[in-house]
């Protein structure tokens, strides 16, 4: 039986102050959850400030993206390694707004990720679609492409160790919805491709869901039998939001 496992991605959001009643918050809303998992990935200069207050605690910590790099001249950019120094447990790779904004190719987000294998952390491996690609029917050519970035290169073994996150890109932001049915088909077509490689890692490979889960659809989509938890965007910022989707996630 798979964990769930709720992420939360602040995005570039934060404040010391505000950081530390969001987080206490959060830390007494989940106290007694131990039935799933939960993390929060926040902005790199309050890594250090997550680490403080989170450790010991039911509630891990990560960064939202990082360097292919070990270390060099590369200004501005954040290396694995500074990552575990502050003792980070996830890493989100492959971001629809990384790829989008940024324009991270498939290539540089499969070496983010085997960087992030490397170092001993566990990448949150982010792929979906955009609209335009959702309603020219080729929603799973363009998963099974950027999946296949990994599966393909490391083999299905590597994902062991990983997680995988299906944001549907139409459905951020956008005032559209997936529904929990159309969410539910492409987890299961993921886990499907991944069986094709090796079936018992797919068994066992959580599938988190990103696509706007709020407190008020958690429950259902999380009852889906092929999605294993969220990476929950502005909900995240809310502690009461956040700890009741991390409820939802017991049931």
């Amino acid at each position: 039986m798979r964990r769930k496992l709720v992420v939360g991605n602040w995005k570039m959001y934060g404040r010391l102050a505000t950081n530390q009643a969001l987080l206490q918050g959060v830390l007494e809303g989940v106290r007694e959850l131990r039935d799933a998992d939960y993390a929060v990935c926040v902005p790199y200069p309050y890594l250090s400030q997550a680490q403080s207050m989170l450790q010991g605690s039911n509630v891990a910590w990560g960064a939202q993206n990082l360097s292919p790099q070990e270390e060099g001249a590369f200004t501005g950019a954040v290396a694995p390694g500074m990552l575990t120094d502050f003792a980070c447990s996830y890493v989100i790779i492959g971001h629809s707004e990384r790829r989008g904004l940024f324009h991270e190719s498939n290539e540089i987000a499969s070496a983010k990720f085997a960087a992030a294998q490397k170092a001993g952390l566990k990448p949150i491996f982010c792929v979906g679609e955009t609209l335009v690609e959702r309603e020219s029917g080729i929603t799973e050519q363009v998963v099974a492409t950027q999946l296949d970035a990994v599966l393909v290169r490391f083999g299905a073994q590597a994902l062991k160790e990983a997680v995988i996150a299906y944001e549907p890109v139409w459905a951020i932001g956008t005032g559209k919805t997936a529904s929990p049915d159309q969410a539910q088909a492409v987890h299961a077509f993921i886990r499907q491709r991944v069986a094709q490689h090796d079936a018992q890692v797919a068994q066992g490979l959580c599938i988190l869901y990103g696509g706007s889960v709020k407190a008020g659809n958690a429950a259902e989509l999380f009852g889906m039998p092929d999605i294993d938890g969220g990476l929950i965007g502005g909900a995240s910022l809310v502690s009461d939001d956040f700890v009741a989707i991390c409820r939802a996630a017991q049931k």
